[in-house]
């Protein structure tokens, strides 16, 4: 970790190639699902290179420190998923429905059918999983103007469809 603090390359890639795997094991564990667990580490990792001058051997492992790193990445995202099963229950499925190809085709023509702002902001916090924070960053819009859009484009895709989820 230290190689890596000081800006050695390989410092980095051998930290990926020896945490890798017991990290994604740790989270596929605990959530059972093989693409969150991927995308997760390679989040870890990612959030890594911001943060790695914050890492203290004083305090910890760098194994450690990483776990910390992930364990928090999936509760978070993992909250916002029980936000959307909470707000939006027929778009994020669950592990007693799969969505079939016919229902995912319907509300990704749904999506598309939004005006082009509200558009933007669904796929960003939807697909993407991105915070409203780095939304509005992103789209260089206030934040409130993403809570309204997200807002009203859910009210939309709810209108339209009901009748195909029964929601």
């Amino acid at each position: 970790m230290e190689a890596y603090k000081n800006g050695d390359v390989e410092g980095f890639e051998q930290l990926y190639s020896r945490l890798y795997e017991p990290l994604y094991c740790f989270l596929f564990r605990y959530t059972r699902e093989d693409q969150l667990s991927i995308d997760i580490v390679q989040d870890t990792f990612e959030r890594l290179q911001y943060i790695k001058e914050d890492f203290d051997q004083q305090k910890g492992t760098v194994k450690a420190f990483l776990f910390q790193i992930a364990y928090r990445l999936m509760i978070n995202k993992l909250n916002r998923r029980k936000k959307w099963r909470t707000l939006f229950p027929f778009l994020v499925p669950t592990s007693s429905h799969r969505m079939s190809a016919d229902e995912k085709l319907t509300i990704q023509e749904a999506i598309l059918q939004l005006p082009e702002k509200q558009r933007a902001v669904i796929l960003l916090v939807y697909y993407h999983d991105l915070p409203q924070e780095e939304i509005a960053q992103i789209l260089s819009i206030p934040l409130g103007t993403v809570k309204s859009r997200l807002h009203n484009a859910m009210r939309t895709l709810k209108e339209e469809l009901k009748e195909d989820f029964d929601a």
